[in-house]
């Protein structure tokens, strides 16, 4: 790269870099479209709408019905928002809460009354209900002139497929009509134009993808077993207030500006290099977020956290590599450029393996597992993108225009590898150590609690209290005032709010309070701040994270653990360098477990948003260790020592495993200081979880793919015999 052409690459960069930045800040209109605040954003950061389902019939509905029904529900709204909630109320009202929308009226008038589709012959007599229709989704089949055709395809039950076979025999010689009605209206009527025995059907004649992707929503949510009819709806304000969420943007600002000036400090030259395209990277991400339309969480934000975390790796990585080269002898020109290319495998294998795992969460993962994955996968393929391209871009330039005296760039020192392998013992003890206390634990918990673990409402379901004050109180003055004497009562730590807009009533979640701790709160709410005791309501709700969604959350990740390990087992050609990935994976996540259980830290929402970023964490750390192992066993071959290669191999990315470590722990801790206590217990396991994945990468990993290595060693074809003398 010519001078001129650095200086003109310079420019640019600095160019994009503030429009991207006064488009955040600013947007590209009036009405701020790609800007920070444009953002959709959860519940639990800007509100939503809240609205209240209750059975029609007097007869107390069956309670495997009513699991059926919000179970269904969820997936049906998960259409506005994956972050959209759906939990009983009493034992004969359903709740659903959807982020990001502030029409109540228009969401129910799409919703429609959920429970009340039938499918009628030309005669009008009611051959199938709703609840024959087992699922319902949108696709394409290859039509008659080989086109590919969006259309609905219908799974019936065994029920439904019996009465669907009598009505098709009855329709299809003359391709009679069959109408499906769905809340009192026609929302299609196709001609049947055959026989159907098998319980399968499709529905053609649509014109768009989007048309048939509404016909099945509608189908799916009119097929619920039980027909429910509104019984009010509400838009809420966000649960944690606009303080937590300008502490939070406070907290992510200072954060990065510390690593920021941490890289600079650090590699110099590089690190202006990276704190350019670091800065670049959190100006597109926001925009990707408007773009993509994304709902911004909590557990949105661990995502951002991580991919931020791995952005840095990747340079570290990188500047790593080119300090190593310049140590060699070489030129900066040609360090840099042998440092990029060494570095690209471990790059590409480690953010591949955690792209594979949000990938897979993104497909069988629901609500707030979906949002995370959603989330973390732009976040990787943008690090990725601003690593690899930007980063060396800029590099390049800033060499070209002058900075290319050694001095601008470092060079690894000689240093004697750590022997971390001969303190393995140690090191497996007091992992073990670590879990089996963690077990324990959770064992006397049990047995004084009930409950292993400090779960919070999302997971146990709780108290439903609406209270009407005497004045509008904002969220701060909640949380000041009336929150802690609801936690002194309640003995809850994670009280959820919610302001009803418009009005002086406040929804307050919490556990599943007495009827002592009822009674204690309403005497109190009177007392200290005037609240008519008559006007208090409360109501028993179930859980928000529901036995499916959990259920379903376990075998996701199960999923992409299995396709994490065949990958780095095809990558890496031995399928021991996939097995201690996982184990160090799974020691990760068992030892936070421990923390949670002797932390007595709440388990809700954000604890499944917690172990997966732990995972895609420590699966990253992992690789770029056995990608240096692979290089050192490409390099010396079979005649290396085996103990002092995996010593020397962690020992060269020691440096990273530190610096990515810290870089990351450090956004983390700044939201921890900074953040209110909902915050705080979602930050505080995620830095334990950051150090557990340090110390397994380095001192873990090796050591147990060194043992599968040595101990478990591949069978010799054809072994030649000694012959004695």
């Amino acid at each position: 790269m010519s001078k001129k052409k650095g200086i003109i690459t310079l420019i640019a960069a600095v160019i994009v870099l503030i429009a991207c930045t006064l488009v955040c800040i600013f947007g590209l209109d009036s009405g701020k479209t790609g800007s920070a605040s444009n953002i959709k954003l959860g519940l639990d950061l800007a509100g939503g709408v809240s609205i209240t389902y209750q059975v029609v019939g007097e007869q107390s509905p069956d309670a495997a019905d009513m699991a059926d029904t919000v179970f269904k529900l969820q997936h049906r709204v998960e259409g506005y928002s994956t972050e959209a909630q759906v939990y009983q109320e009493g034992s004969d009202r359903i709740n659903i809460e959807i982020p990001g929308v502030s029409d109540a009226n228009a969401i129910l008038e799409e919703l429609g009354k959920p429970g009340s589709l039938s499918f009628f012959d030309k005669d009008g007599n009611e051959v199938l209900t709703g609840t024959d229709v087992a699922d319902a989704q949108a696709g394409y089949q290859t039509n008659q002139m080989g086109n590919q055709e969006p259309v609905v395809s219908l799974t019936l039950t065994a029920d439904g497929t019996g009465k669907f076979a009598e009505a098709t025999k009855k329709a299809f010689p003359n391709h009679d009509i069959i109408y499906i009605v769905y809340d009192g209206q026609v929302i299609s009527f196709p001609a049947v134009q055959a026989e159907i025995t098998d319980g399968h059907a499709v529905i053609n004649g649509m014109s768009s993808f989007e048309e048939a992707d509404r016909l099945a929503s509608t189908i799916r949510i009119g097929g619920l077993k039980l027909e429910l009819e509104e019984l009010r709806s509400n838009v809420v304000g966000a649960q944690l207030g606009s303080a937590a969420i300008r502490t939070s943007l406070i907290a992510g600002a200072i954060g990065l500006a510390i690593v920021v000036v941490f890289m600079v400090a650090v590699y110099w030259i590089p690190g202006v290099a990276s704190a350019l395209a670091l800065l670049l990277y959190t100006a597109m991400m926001v925009l990707l977020l408007n773009g993509f339309d994304l709902t911004l969480t909590l557990p949105g934000i661990a995502g951002i956290i991580l991919s931020i975390g791995m952005a840095v790796d990747a340079n570290v990585i990188i500047f790593a590599r080119i300090r190593e080269e310049i140590a060699t002898g070489k030129t900066v020109r040609s360090s840099v450029q042998i440092g990029f290319k060494k570095a690209l495998s471990a790059i590409i294998d480690g953010n591949v393996t955690t792209l594979i795992a949000a990938a897979v969460l993104g497909i069988m993962g629901t609500g707030t597992i979906k949002g995370f994955a959603q989330t973390l996968a732009l976040g990787i393929v943008l690090s990725m993108f601003t690593a690899l391209v930007v980063t060396k871009q800029i590099l390049n330039a800033l060499y070209a225009v002058g900075f290319q005296d050694e001095k601008f760039y470092g060079r690894t020192g000689v240093k004697k590898p750590i022997d971390f392998l001969s303190r393995k013992v140690l090191y497996f003890a007091i992992s073990g150590v670590l879990i089996v206390g963690g077990f324990v634990c959770m064992g006397i918990n049990k047995s004084g609690t009930g409950n292993a673990l400090n779960y919070s409402l999302e997971f146990l379901g709780g108290t439903s209290t609406n209270v009407t004050f005497n004045e509008d109180m904002s969220i701060e003055e909640l949380d000041a005032q009336v929150v802690p004497m609801i936690e002194e009562i309640s003995q809850d730590s994670n009280v959820q709010t919610q302001k009803v807009q418009g009005t002086n009533e406040v929804i307050f979640k919490t556990k599943t309070l007495t009827v002592a701790q009822r009674d204690e709160l309403n005497q109190t709410l009177a007392e200290q701040f005037g609240v008519n005791e008559e006007t208090i309501t409360a109501e028993t709700i179930s859980s928000t994270v529901s036995l499916e969604m959990r259920s379903g959350a376990v075998l996701a990740v199960l999923v992409a653990v299995a396709c994490m390990l065949l990958y780095v087992w095809l990558r890496f050609k031995d399928v021991r360098f996939g097995a201690s990935s996982v184990l160090a994976l799974g020691h990760d996540v068992l030892v936070v477990l421990a923390f949670y259980a002797v932390a007595r830290v709440s388990v809700g929402n954000t604890f499944i948003a917690c172990m997966l970023t732990i995972v895609g964490y420590s699966i990253n750390a992992t690789i770029v260790i056995f990608d240096r192992v692979r290089e050192n066993m490409g390099l010396e071959g079979s005649k290396a020592d085996l103990k002092e290669l995996v010593n020397r191999s962690i020992s060269q990315t020691l440096t990273r495993s530190i610096f990515t470590s810290l870089t990351t722990f450090i956004m983390v801790a700044v939201l921890y200081v900074l953040g209110v206590s909902s915050i705080r217990e979602f930050a505080l396991p995620l830095m334990a979880g950051i150090i557990c994945g340090a110390y397994s990468s380095v001192c873990l990993a090796g050591a147990m793919w060194y043992l599968m290595k040595t101990k478990i060693v591949k069978k010799e074809s054809n072994p030649k015999k000694k012959v004695a003398k």
